[in-house]
């Protein structure tokens, strides 16, 4: 029993496993702060230029002239 507590005592699989863990959490509140801080601007870029897009191509549409 002793032999199996001084293995694990010494084992540094789990501290690495801690750490990725921690890598990824912070990594993912990253991506959530930055979700709210761009996210409804770019949404906002996002709409207004679909938007000039469909206006553009519905009123700059002309259909090609009839051959002679």
């Amino acid at each position: 029993m002793m032999k199996l507590l001084r293995s694990l005592k010494s084992s540094k699989s789990g501290a690495s496993a801690a750490e990725y863990a921690l890598i990824v959490a912070i990594m993912g509140g990253l991506v959530v702060a930055g979700t709210f801080a761009f996210g409804t601007n770019l949404s906002k870029t996002l709409t207004d230029t679909g938007t000039a897009l469909e206006a553009e191509s519905t009123t700059s549409f002309k259909a090609a002239p009839a051959a002679p």
